[in-house]
């Protein structure tokens, strides 16, 4: 009996490989007829449904069938991972926009989220000298720039229904919202926060119905704003009260704040006293509200979910640790921490150069993999796949930036990805792309007068330890 479950085992691992060798060189053409075929959907599910009837068709099942078919579910995840880690490695530049009569840090990046099926039209940056600029998408020629603002404008976000329509977070204690299709630089709705409030990040809910800002610490109190955003397309230029705020769960600077991706209800926030705070805002009040509190140790730099479901919270931090949670396991008695890196610069060995700091994370989903985005001083871009057994670099970007990357964004649908820096270029980057625009600068550093809020990566830092 033994030596029969060998036999199977092994049977099932070679299958395994032949299967990897035959499949292997068609990846992209099966990959390209699971996005693009109207009929793939009806296909795939029926195809798992005859191997479930008509495969391992025994009088009784064996661990040994289970094992086989567990060894060649492995290998196609395999599979699909490694393909996705060799798209990303193969990222090439394929456009570069053009330099601005003032040049200025990009300090986030948002594209536009396409109406059904059209592709995105348009990217926002926003930039160290108080402006949100706006490109084409595909060609990243300029087409506005949004300026004069009272305040430093935090962050940019595209309105997920409708993509004209852009905000931003403002230190005068207001978010913004311009429509790019008008003319005027005038703000279409300003979304007020009460008299102290110092606006340092935001975002809006996956449906456009609230806007959650955080403050600057005042005194003592931080505070977390949420307004109502419906109405914005059909009104002139007006003035939105708030609809309330949490004051009890930060008590320190909020720096970033990210509502989930699929449930408008949920939203997460994190601060510079170390905590991340996972909220469900459909509750009467904050403390029936708070649902996690998950500790980074230290003041939070970046923070997203991942996972199937986005059930995960991860974030980095200022001196570029790396904390990931699984909340799905708060109710239950397994740990929710996934891992936690106090330095993910000791943490992850890069070929040929060094990891100075790291600019913020993507959850691919067809692959189902977290990603972190790094750099170096002079402009190189790591890409580092997480898992929970450590971190590992899969691909380097060089010859775009010639100085620190600050922004980026992940385009899924195309596989593509924008990067921003302080040598005041934004970069287009696709698989196998050839770059057709003007050859790069030598060096395009530049000095900006940027808030302290603004983080400078600082290589001395490497030394100080939790």
């Amino acid at each position: 009996i033994f030596l029969s479950l060998q036999q199977d085992v092994i049977a099932g691992f070679l299958y395994a490989i032949l299967i990897l060798v035959v499949f292997h060189p068609v990846v992209d053409l099966i990959d390209n007829f699971n996005l693009t075929y109207k009929y793939a959907p009806l296909i795939i599910i029926s195809l798992h449904l005859a191997l479930g009837i008509f495969s391992f068709t025994l009088d009784t099942w064996s661990t040994s069938r289970g094992d086989t078919a567990q060894i060649l579910g492995c290998a196609f995840e395999m599979t699909a991972v490694e393909k996705i880690e060799e798209q990303l490695a193969s990222l090439r530049i394929a456009k570069r926009s053009v330099l601005s009569e003032e040049p200025a840090y990009l300090l986030d990046i948002d594209i536009s989220k396409p109406a059904q099926s059209e592709s995105s039209r348009f990217v926002a940056v926003s930039c160290s000298n108080k402006s949100i600029r706006v490109y084409n998408r595909e060609t990243l020629n300029f087409l506005r720039e949004y300026s004069g603002c009272p305040g430093i404008l935090n962050g940019v976000r595209f309105s997920h229904t409708c993509d004209s329509i852009v905000f931003s977070a403002c230190t005068d204690g207001t978010v913004k919202c311009w429509d790019i299709r008008l003319a005027t630089q005038k703000a279409v709705q300003i979304f007020s926060g009460y008299p102290s409030n110092i606006f340092i990040s935001f975002d809006i809910s996956c449906n456009d119905i609230i806007i959650c800002a955080g403050t600057e610490k005042v005194e003592k109190d931080t505070f977390l704003v949420f307004w109502d955003a419906r109405g914005i397309t059909n009104c002139a230029s007006a003035t939105k009260e708030p609809l309330g705020v949490y004051s009890e769960s930060h008590n320190d600077d909020i720096t970033k704040i990210c509502f989930h991706p699929i449930e408008p209800n949920l939203v997460v926030s994190g601060s510079t006293d170390g905590l991340v705070n996972v909220f469900d805002i459909n509750k009467d009040n904050e403390d029936d509200a708070l649902i996690s509190t998950c500790n980074s140790d230290s003041s939070v730099s970046f923070i997203g979910w991942s996972g199937k479901d986005c059930k995960q919270v991860y974030c980095m931090t200022h001196d570029e640790g790396f904390c990931w949670w699984d909340i799905a396991q708060l109710d239950t008695e397994e740990p929710i921490t996934l891992l936690h890196v106090l330095d993910v610069r000791d943490a992850v060995s890069v070929e040929n150069g060094s990891l100075h700091y790291l600019v913020g994370g993507l959850y691919h989903e067809k692959a189902d993999k977290l990603f972190l985005i790094g750099g170096t001083s002079t402009g190189n871009v790591h890409l580092i796949s997480c898992s929970t057994d450590g971190l590992s670099c899969v691909g380097s970007l060089c010859g775009g930036h010639s100085a620190t990357v600050r922004s980026f964004c992940w385009n899924l649908t195309e596989e593509s990805l924008l990067t921003g820096g302080e040598d005041a270029q934004l970069l287009l980057w696709k698989p196998g792309a050839v770059e057709s625009s003007l050859a790069k600068k030598a060096s395009m550093k530049i000095a900006s007068s940027v808030q302290n809020r603004v983080r400078v990566h600082n290589s001395s830092l490497k030394s100080r330890k939790k």
